[in-house]
């Protein structure tokens, strides 16, 4: 699981256009724990991996191996469906549009 985790969770951070600093800012962490977790030095506790995929918007199966899918985590999915229940067809269209330009665009950064 270790090097798997490394490596996921640098590319993520990477990704996401974090530095190690943001990272831990955003998770509550300490800056040396995400140095310590992307070399593979040290694991994190439940509780820092939730803390991790919270901050990075991604399941913590996918961070640990458990699945290849990127999706975005439950917490994001259900902020982003509160929001869409409450809008028109026309609208939900637009952000539909919007998504698949942005991943696209992302997609070539890559």
């Amino acid at each position: 699981m270790a090097d798997i985790f490394a490596e996921r969770l640098r590319a993520v951070r990477e990704l996401r256009k974090m530095s190690q600093s943001d990272l831990a800012k955003k998770s509550g962490l300490m800056p040396s724990a995400v140095s310590h977790f992307e070399t593979g030095r040290r694991s994190p506790s439940f509780a820092n991996l939730k803390a991790l995929s919270d901050a990075l918007k991604v399941t913590t199966d996918y961070l640990i191996g458990r699945s290849d899918e990127m999706h975005v985590s439950s917490a994001v999915s259900s902020k982003l469906l509160r929001h869409a229940e409450k809008m028109s067809d026309e609208d939900l269209d637009t952000i539909t549009r919007m998504a698949e330009m942005m991943a696209k665009k992302q997609t070539k950064k890559e």
